[in-house]
């Protein structure tokens, strides 16, 4: 399976419209569609079924529908320059074909971004055409006159391949694959630049100039003069000559939060806008470009590190908000250093950079922090077609949380916490979703979430399989394999002892998060991202995090440290501290 980076650049070539339907392990191949894959053909289908709805909403010609896709686009990151040359390069042939009446997929497989290997099922979501697949196959090529592999030279496709974009595209992709900022110019870990690892996944930089000022530090003589730990509380009250940071923060145990996740907990999010033919406007496209940048996560809104208000609606907060508005001295301290398709075996000793390069913590300089350990699906979930040998086993995982804790506690700051989240029942999926239709069978009724599952698991790209699965057995198995493992987790935390940290404990509660959202009357089919059909979305996760923090509050309240008494005083003096 590809990783981001490849969905990243490959994505341009679709009109940036791939169907990223998983967060999948990471792999450092280059991005190239010389060759058809699982994830070209996923996002192929999903564009050429765009276009085709567009225009039959707007009752225009496909040549018409294309020119409206790539209106909707924006100027940013070439997106709609992008678009206007690939409909250049393939539109005269996906105009011919969809005007006889032959669908996506056919169109797909007929300009060779979907393949079908030998001894491999045909994959495809629509339903197959009444008459035999190979002789419309070769009625399409027909039409097209010539194969497509003479008609366009792909070996160029790689966009890095070009020598002006080979040096910044090899910058963005260490930025990914490391999870440290793009942007950094005092290399501290932190920037002052939004997007590609920047301000959205951690505190905002206040000086990008000096390495030892940055979020989460102790300040440096009470920052007199100047912010040291970008808190925005800094300088002397003129009234008695003490230090604001020392008036305002010392004994106030100030702390930041930690996320050490998955693709969950970056919040994993793409729009349904963007493949829903009649949502679809001018305004539809906006967040695309930082979407993109962020790797099609949401760090900004999730509900650990959130700090942007929820476009959701529903009051709760993210725990880093609730940290802040329980002590201001906690402003802009967190880090969320989630990774699409990590999972605990990338934790090995030997590859713990990995997991860890981009954790900003110095046990002498530094607040102690709460680090949220939430690895929730990708140990017993990948995109195999027989998906249980690559399940992490008790034992493997005992294994590599062990050194993953060694590993923090030479790492934390004294006094600091470590929460391990278990893991979901995902048979929830299925169960809530299964013959509910999938966005792009929104229109003409003809594509459910069970054909959208099996599409994914016939070309190997399902975030999941084993859940996301019409075989009762298999989704049964999954979910026995996770509670094996979340019990794995809460015996180490019940057992074992660290000297900078204390361990602790936390079921993934979505059986009760899905129990309060329908007191709220809401569905549970609500609380899954509809376009990936997997991710728990912004309303589910705010809601996992309110549990938590409630959690934290009743049963480990000295985890969460004190409430400041002079919140209001600072907010008098400081404003929002210099924002985020």
């Amino acid at each position: 399976m590809k990783s981001a980076w490849n969905i990243f650049l490959v994505a341009p070539l679709f009109l940036l419209l791939p169907l990223r339907a998983s967060a999948s392990p990471a792999s450092d191949d280059q991005p190239s569609i010389r060759s058809p894959n699982g994830h070209t053909c996923l996002a192929c289908v999903a564009v050429v079924s765009v276009i085709e709805q567009l225009a039959q909403v707007h009752n225009s010609t496909v040549e018409a529908s294309m020119e409206r896709l790539c209106s909707y686009l924006p100027e940013k990151l070439f997106l709609k320059t992008t678009c206007y040359l690939v409909i250049e390069m393939f539109g005269p042939d996906i105009i011919k074909l969809l005007s006889t009446d032959m669908n996506a997929d056919v169109v797909c497989h007929t300009l060779e971004f979907c393949k079908q290997d030998p001894g491999r099922p045909l994959c495809h979501l629509y339903p197959l055409p009444k008459e035999a697949w190979t002789l419309t196959l070769e009625k399409a090529r027909q039409i097209v006159k010539k194969p497509p592999a003479l008609k366009y030279s792909r070996s160029s496709s790689d966009i890095c391949s070009l020598p002006f974009l080979a040096k910044i595209c090899q910058r963005i992709k260490l930025a990914i694959k490391n999870s440290v900022p793009f942007k950094d110019v005092d290399s501290d870990k932190y920037s002052v630049f939004p997007t590609l690892r920047g301000y959205h996944w951690r505190g905002r930089d206040c000086n990008d100039s000096n390495k030892m000022a940055y979020p989460g530090r102790r300040p440096d003589n009470w920052d007199v003069h100047e912010d040291s730990n970008c808190n925005g509380i800094w300088g002397v009250d003129p009234k008695d000559g003490i230090p604001y940071e020392k008036k305002f923060c010392e004994g106030s145990q100030p702390r930041g939060i930690i996320l050490l996740g998955d693709s969950a907990g970056a919040h994993f999010h793409i729009s349904p806008e963007w493949i829903t033919a009649s949502q679809m406007s001018l305004k539809s496209f906006i967040s695309l470009p930082t979407a993109l940048t962020n790797e099609l996560n949401w760090p900004q809104i999730s509900g650990t590190t959130g700090f942007l208000d929820s476009f959701s609606g529903i009051k709760e907060n993210s725990i880093y908000l609730r940290l802040r508005k329980r002590n201001r001295c906690n402003h802009r301290d967190y880090q969320n250093i989630s990774r699409n398709g990590i999972m605990a075996s990338e934790c090995l000793p030997f590859r713990l950079h990995l997991c860890f390069l981009s954790l900003s913590r110095n046990q002498l300089l530094d607040h102690p922090a709460i680090v949220l350990y939430a690895m929730v699906g990708n140990d017993v979930c990948n995109g195999k077609v027989d998906p249980v040998p690559e399940m992490t086993t008790p034992e493997k995982l005992y294994s590599n949380i062990m050194q993953t804790l060694k590993y923090l506690n030479s790492h934390l700051p004294n006094g600091s916490h470590v929460i391990l989240y278990g893991l979901p029942d995902g048979t929830f999926l299925w169960n809530n979703l299964h013959d509910r239709y999938y966005p792009l069978g929104w229109l003409n009724k003809d594509v459910t979430y069970a054909h959208f599952y099996s599409f994914l698991n016939c070309l190997q790209v399902s975030p999941c399989h084993s859940w996301m699965s019409s075989n009762k057995t298999l989704r049964t198995l999954t979910s026995e394999r996770a509670k094996q493992l979340s019990n794995t987790l809460k015996k180490i935390a019940s057992s074992q002892k660290f000297t900078n940290f204390d361990l602790f404990y936390a079921d993934f509660d979505f059986q009760e998060v899905t129990k309060e959202w329908q007191k709220r009357g809401g569905q549970p089919w609500q609380l899954i991202e509809p376009v990936d059909g997997f991710h728990p979305n912004e309303v589910a996760l705010l809601l996992l995090a309110d549990r938590l923090w409630k959690k934290m509050e009743l049963q480990w309240p000295h985890v969460l440290g004190k409430e400041n008494p002079f919140n209001a005083q600072i907010e008098q003096v400081f404003g929002d501290q210099g924002g985020h």
